[in-house]
């Protein structure tokens, strides 16, 4: 049997994913080498001043459920790194006609008692959830082929998770608050809320809310990354900045390789391996397009309690976000698309200099969409945020938008503006759940690491995790 002690690893790709793999395998003994495109580090979660002096823009990821829960973050005790989570008053606000909203509260009692006949049905729907979150995550966080670790948990949550968010939502609510709510969580999932499976993602995040809340990082989710960078260097882990690997045998001999890439870059490198079937033949699904707000005030809303939230749903009513995601799913842009809004200085206030306000939010939209004029998409967003704040472009005093194309320009790991590493749908998301053979193992001595590989997108870095632990539990076995 050989000692990690001596071994060496090469990282490609500096995003959460990738750092935290090299992280893992710092402290586990390995020399680890990180290679990254780009002149700095942190890929998705990345935070610039790109609004002007003095303000703290989140150019990826923004608010974080998975990262405060995250095994990975724990283990790796970031918060001695620097890292602060900061919670508003909410966790999550989903506007309706009128002045009506959903709240997410930080428990589920609160969140319950707020939607009245739906109280109990929400209770019902949530508690095999939020009774032990740690103990859930530790499942669903890793591929579903493995022996549980707390099968009852899993059990428990298993009707709601296979099951179609919109069954659920008809079947088990009946307030459009409620429904609301949970679709809106659901729709995280970036794939038809008809689809089996996409009651997990309602469920999960809904259960993160109301147990360890939906935070931002103090200073912008870049805080993430320089902590990650700071265990893996703390353990002798090196970086190199503006370095694009194109072929694998450009890098230093090594005993492994990790793979922070999706599989459309890597079927691009001189010397990978082959890649397995499954992801030979991989779609990317929905995208994202982002626009980021500098205003002179805070939003407008019509419900004041919407402005205690980090995170806020504008599309509307349950029957509205279904056909949004529809239409989006059949290539179409909506009418109303469903805006992801985030309210970051509702808990983290040093945001944007004096009295102005910064906020983050993208649409979904069809996999890769060029706009047939400009300012297509974000003249429907803004028309959305108008229909729950009316005055909200009065506010505006500078906007940055990011188009799918220039998304991918900007991280090569978002193709197509897909920030979700993948389609979750068809026979694909049996893979995005790890179902069949090891995900992480690409080829002796060859790991995969993105988001493309289970528990899937967001900052947590479970993939990198995984990925890290898979190649030092395969180099004890030799």
């Amino acid at each position: 049997m050989h000692t990690q002690h001596g071994r060496r690893a090469n990282v490609v790709g500096a995003g959460p994913n990738g750092l935290t793999a090299a992280a893992v395998l710092a402290k586990a003994g390995w020399q680890v080498d990180i290679f990254e495109r780009a002149d700095r580090p942190g890929g998705a979660a990345a935070t610039t001043s790109a609004l002007g002096p003095g303000t703290l823009v989140d150019l990826g990821a923004a608010a974080h459920p998975f990262g405060v829960a995250s095994r990975a973050f724990r283990e790796l005790e970031l918060t001695n790194y620097g890292l602060e989570w900061r919670h508003s008053g909410l966790a999550l606000a989903h506007p309706l006609p009128g002045s009506d909203a959903g709240l997410l509260h930080h428990q589920l009692d609160w969140t319950a008692e707020g939607l009245g006949a739906d109280a109990a049905a929400w209770r019902r729907l949530h508690r095999p959830a939020t009774d032990d979150i740690d103990a859930l995550l530790d499942e669903v966080l890793q591929p579903l082929a493995h022996l549980p670790r707390h099968p009852l948990q899993l059990a428990r949550f298993a009707p709601a998770a296979l099951a179609p968010a919109s069954t659920i939502a008809r079947r088990a609510l009946t307030t459009p608050a409620a429904r609301a709510l949970f679709l809106g969580s659901a729709a995280h999932a970036f794939a038809p809320l008809q689809q089996p499976l996409t009651g997990a993602f309602g469920v999960l995040f809904g259960a993160l809310g109301m147990t360890h809340g939906w935070p931002v990082a103090a200073g912008g989710s870049q805080a993430i990354t320089d902590a990650l960078l700071a265990v893996a260097r703390a353990h002798g882990a090196r970086l190199h900045l503006d370095h694009e690997v194109t072929g694998l045998r450009e890098l230093p001999p090594a005993d492994a390789t990790v793979l922070a890439l999706t599989p459309h870059q890597i079927a691009r490198l001189g010397g990978a391996p082959e890649l397995p079937r499954g992801l030979r033949r991989w779609r990317h699904g929905a995208s994202a397009f982002k626009v980021d707000y500098l205003l002179r005030e805070p939003i407008p809303w019509t419900n004041p309690r919407i402005a205690e939230a980090t995170t806020v749903h504008v599309v509307g009513t349950a029957e509205e976000l279904l056909l949004a995601e529809r239409e989006v799913a059949r290539d179409r842009l909506p009418e109303h698309p469903f805006v992801l809004l985030t309210q970051q200085q509702a808990a983290d206030r040093l945001r944007a200099p004096g009295d102005s306000v910064v906020v983050s939010g993208y649409a979904h939209v069809p996999h890769g969409y060029a706009e047939w004029h400009e300012d297509e998409v974000v003249d429907r967003i803004e028309r959305q945020l108008e229909r729950f704040a009316p005055g909200f472009r009065d506010t505006v005093v500078f906007r940055r938008t990011t188009s799918p194309e220039q998304l991918e320009a900007w991280n090569p790991n978002l193709v197509g503006g897909d920030i979700a590493g993948g389609a979750m749908t068809g026979a694909q998301l049996l893979r995005r759940f790890g179902v069949g053979p090891n995900p992480y193992r690409l080829a002796p001595g060859t790991y995969l690491a993105s988001a493309s590989a289970p528990p899937g997108a967001g900052v947590h870095g479970m993939p990198g995790y995984w990925a890290a632990k898979t190649l030092i539990a395969d180099t004890r076995e030799k």
